[in-house]
């Protein structure tokens, strides 16, 4: 009886090959088989050899009837091959990679990232694989136990049996227990939910059976109409992690019997029978939803609670204030004011200015004024038409000015929120659109027909007059320059020396001599010197002309920086440019159209990144990465007008975001980021907090935030800056010492706080102000180590190379 082929458990030890399912059914089974039969006679001989007895019982051929030998005979050709068929199933149902590649792959069920979940009708469609590994679970079940759906755990050996007593009747019926089985240990875990006040729920019931299973349809026909009332998804983002992270956060509210009946009556629904009914707040009556009226849902919107008391000036208005848009004769108008609190902050500065609000001030008439602010409005209304009417009549309203503020998609994140039209409402009974940015602004654009201006993410500005729109764009891509120092002592400066500082200043301004119009004390200096010209040579006898030289030509990069931009939108014609504008393109290149030629030759040469990258490698300022270059915003003016055009290519249509201190310029891909060190000017090693990333090719905007313990840390501090930079020469010195010290040697391995806090550990040492101190309570032996290694080390740099060889 021995030698003859029998069924037997595989040991642990057996190290054979695992089968693949078209394996097992393809090349085992003749091709006249009936599979679903076949796997029927496998399950049964699987059940046969699964005997727990030690040893295990062995059955051979003639212990079955003979019905079964026929059948193994017909299917499998012989029982020796059926042995070895129903051992290797057994064996490969042991490997928990092979168990999640299946329920990966299954056609049935509700799969989820870690576990396939499926109703017990439908297991003997299942793989076999499955079943069988299913089966192995089923022998530690206590045999009273009932269930409903059968959860395969992906990422465990474990396998729980869920029992739904009103599966079929209840639309989300509740977890009455949950009996949790480890297939490799045995041990059973119960959990019971039959007194929970509030246990979990299903939801998509069709998804759990087979389409010919009893009210398939009506399981179906109630998923779909949850879906079109926004019931079960969230609003998509820019990226499809948010997107997973929103969905992760939707379930864990609906999941359990209250979430979900909260959830309803946020949209006044309620479910009888597989069907969704509206709930009428006048009469209380229920009224059917059906694929005609069901888009029609339309939740109270509660649009005054969006309203935000505020006891400092909102940040759209605030930036047009130092943008100085604000003049002290302008009147200003907040369309949607709330409170009021930007008109009482503004009247506290000395602006005079009224606004209107539909809920807290809906007597104030609306009245044209200079200034205009939309500030957070229309994201917060729900009807499209009726936003789109609100931007029109703010800006007919506006009579120089207006100011439009919108969410932009990093706040989506925002817990308790559910799809509606084109926005989510809040948990706060509010609606909120959430824009891209670029999408705000084609949105203005298109609405208004106007090229709007941004200010900062999700706020933008449009002027009235096509030359103060012009005057104001260059007026962002124009250096901070100061006057040339008079270095000589000459009698005849000394003598006309204020009246000369008015034009000292003026071409300090603007790299140029003025036109006569531009500058009042023209007839004065021309009176003494004969002409403006002669003016200035006695000024270049005392200052260096390098440096009026280098004045213009900043002035003429800021220039082509900004006309080079203006070509991604609509270049103006030459009579909607400022006066003083046609002369600076005059007096500095000549002409408009040479001007234009040469920002185009440089737009142009922005289409190769080799030129890109040989610009960051060789810059004059910024810290130098291997694929990057860093530096700071305010030193932004010193990089080549390349860099900056480069850069204005992201702000022109995004604007530069508030707070953020730091650009980065991607070497490898299209790419710029702007990011957040809040303690900057305040660390010798500033932290970063957040990271706004945009995509140049498609202007897609992806967002960071870097709040763990770890986050990345910066080093040679003076690199990002300008030799103007406070303390500058103090850094200088701290990086040398550092440097000396070895701490910059592994400078990839301290990118973050905690590394580098490791390192100055493991060198003894720490940053006291700006230089480095041996620490009080470093081990003398290791302190004596490491400075006999900083002398050799100092001995190697300073010794010729020569010597070395």
């Amino acid at each position: 009886m021995s030698n003859s082929p029998h069924l037997v458990f595989p040991p642990p030890s057996y190290s054979g090959e695992s089968l693949t399912t078209s394996q097992v059914l393809t090349q085992q089974n003749p091709p006249n088989c009936d599979l679903p039969v076949g796997n029927d006679l496998l399950m049964f001989l699987v059940g046969q050899a699964l005997q727990r007895q030690v040893p295990p019982r062995l059955k051979c051929l003639k212990d079955f009837s003979p019905e079964i030998q026929r059948q193994i005979s017909n299917y499998f050709g012989s029982y020796q091959q059926t042995c070895m068929l129903v051992n290797q199933l057994l064996l490969t149902v042991q490997n928990l990679n092979t168990i999640t590649q299946y329920c990966q792959q299954s056609c049935l069920g509700k799969k989820l990232p870690n576990a396939l979940y499926i109703h017990c009708s439908a297991l003997p469609e299942l793989n076999i694989i499955l079943r069988i590994y299913e089966q192995l679970s089923r022998f530690y079940l206590p045999p009273s136990k009932l269930f409903t759906l059968i959860k395969f755990h992906t990422n465990q050996s474990v396998i729980s049996y869920l029992f739904y007593p009103d599966f079929d009747q209840d639309p989300h019926p509740a977890l009455t227990a949950s009996f949790q089985v480890n297939v490799k240990t045995g041990q059973v875990n119960i959990m019971d939910y039959s007194n929970s006040d509030n246990p979990p729920i299903l939801h998509r019931k069709e998804t759990f059976v087979t389409p010919n299973y009893p009210d398939y349809q009506k399981f179906s026909q109630l998923t779909q109409t949850e879906e079109r009332l926004g019931l079960l998804s969230t609003p998509k983002t820019s990226s499809d992690q948010e997107f997973i992270n929103s969905e992760t956060r939707l379930y864990r509210t609906i999941g359990t019997r209250k979430g979900w009946q909260q959830h309803l009556d946020k949209y006044g629904v309620e479910i009888h029978d597989h069907r969704v009914f509206k709930i009428s707040e006048l009469t209380n009556n229920l009224t059917e939803f059906n694929s005609d009226n069901s888009l029609q849902f339309s939740p109270k919107i509660e649009r005054h609670r969006a309203a935000i008391p505020r006891k400092s000036l909102s940040r759209p208005v605030r930036l047009a204030l130092e943008a100085e848009v604000f003049q002290e004769d302008r009147s200003f108008f907040d369309y949607g004011c709330g409170y009021g609190g930007d008109i009482q902050r503004l009247a506290e500065q000395g602006y005079t200015g009224s606004g209107w609000d539909p809920y807290y001030s809906p007597h104030t008439p609306r009245v044209e004024s200079d200034i205009v602010n939309l500030g957070y409005v229309i994201n917060v209304i729900e009807c499209q038409n009726e936003r789109r009417e609100a931007l029109i009549q703010a800006w007919n309203l506006a009579q120089k000015v207006l100011i439009v503020a919108a969410q932009v998609l990093v706040d989506a994140q925002e817990k308790g929120i559910m799809v509606y039209g084109d926005g989510v409402i809040t948990s706060r009974n509010t609606f909120q659109k959430y824009y891209q940015q670029e999408e705000l602004k084609v949105y203005i654009d298109q609405v208004l027909t106007v090229d709007a201006i941004p200010l900062d993410l999700g706020i933008y500005i449009i002027f009235r007059d096509e030359t103060e729109s012009e005057k104001f764009r260059a007026s962002r891509f124009r250096s901070r320059l100061t006057s040339p120092q008079v270095r000589l002592n000459v009698k005849r400066f000394e003598d006309y020396q204020e009246l000369l500082q008015p034009l000292i200043q003026f071409i300090s301004d603007r790299g140029r001599l003025p036109v006569d119009t531009e500058l009042s004390e023209t007839e004065q200096i021309k009176q003494e010197f004969g002409s403006l010209k002669r003016a200035f040579q006695v000024i270049l006898q005392v200052t260096n002309p390098q440096e009026w030289d280098a004045i213009a030509d900043q002035r003429r990069q800021d220039l082509l920086v900004y006309i080079a931009l203006t070509q991604f939108s609509r270049r103006p014609k030459l009579f909607q440019l400022s006066a003083a504008m046609k002369n600076d393109l005059k007096g500095l290149f000549g002409s408009y159209r040479k001007s234009s030629d040469l920002a185009d030759l440089m737009l142009y040469t922005l289409g190769d990144p080799k030129i890109i990258a040989n610009h960051c490698q060789h810059s004059a300022v910024g810290q130098k990465r291997a694929n990057s270059l860093w530096i700071h915003i305010w030193a932004l003016e010193k990089l080549s007008p390349l860099l900056r055009l480069y850069e204005g290519c992201a702000s022109q249509t995004l604007g530069r975001p508030e707070g953020a201190n730091l650009i980065k310029f991607h070497i490898k891909t299209p790419k710029i980021s702007y990011l957040f060190s809040p303690n900057f000017d305040l660390e010798t090693h500033p932290t970063l907090s957040n990271c706004m990333q945009i995509d140049l090719r498609d202007l897609h905007v992806s967002y960071q935030t870097y709040d763990g313990p770890n986050p990345p840390i910066l080093h040679c501090k003076h690199t990002l800056v300008t030799p103007e930079y406070p303390h500058y020469q103090q850094l200088v010195k701290l990086t040398d010492q550092e440097e000396k010290w070895g701490l910059l040697d592994n400078f990839k391995l301290i990118q973050t706080r905690l590394n580098w806090l490791k390192c100055l550990e493991d060198h003894c040492a720490e940053i006291r102000g700006y230089r480095v101190y041996w620490r009080t309570d470093a081990d003398p032996y290791r302190v004596k180590l490491l400075r006999s290694a900083r002398r050799n080390r100092q001995k190697l740099q300073s010794s010729d190379p020569r010597d070395i060889l």
